[in-house]
């Protein structure tokens, strides 16, 4: 499904994709999104959600402050593609998780999903002043592992068997970023 909807303020703007807040608006939208299958694979979601739950659940999340969580929309047709968020923010650790799903394949493969993160990283070590986003990806997703790598973001390590999917155990790559690295990376002067 296409979503439109222009008038909705843009908090993070890059050439191609900007990343804006979630509302109640978008529950529709993000109710279909949970349920494409291949998206479902690719981020190992099992539960079901009805309408209300998901509601509910955008509610919740804007009143959270231990998570930012977005929606990725092309600057050209402002069409929702996917969503993206920073979550269990941790302010004493100065530490959170990253995750990220382009929920259509037509959207896939076409540098979104890396834009979107880039922008949501510049956000987590530079507004958020974090010092550590890690993320999981899982081994049958290589193609999500090498955007990670290209990001610069470091394996850690492997959770074997750690996701039952489809009748199938599959490996967790843990991997991460620090904030220097992310300077360095990005050629960000310290402040």
């Amino acid at each position: 499904m296409m979503t439109n909807l222009a008038s909705q303020p843009k908090l993070l703007t890059g050439n191609r994709v900007y990343l804006r807040p979630m509302n109640g608006e978008d529950a529709q939208m993000y109710y279909e999104q949970l349920y494409v299958a291949e998206t479902r694979r690719l981020t190992g979601t099992h539960k079901f959600a009805t309408k209300e739950q998901i509601s509910r659940y955008i509610e919740a999340k804007s009143q959270d402050s231990s998570s930012v969580l977005l929606l990725i929309a092309l600057k050209e047709t402002d069409e929702v593609i996917g969503d993206i968020a920073l979550q269990d923010i941790d302010t004493i650790n100065r530490s959170a998780g990253i995750r990220i799903a382009i929920s259509y394949e037509q959207h896939q493969g076409q540098g979104f999903g890396q834009e979107g993160m880039q922008l949501l990283l510049e956000y987590g070590f530079g507004v958020l002043n974090l010092y550590r986003i890690e993320l999981e990806v899982f081994t049958f997703n290589p193609r999500a592992a090498h955007v990670y790598e290209k990001l610069g973001f470091v394996r850690e390590g492997v959770k074997r068997k750690a996701l039952y999917y489809n009748h199938q155990y599959h490996d967790v790559v843990t991997m991460s970023m620090l904030a220097d690295e992310y300077r360095a990376k990005y050629s960000i002067p310290e402040s």
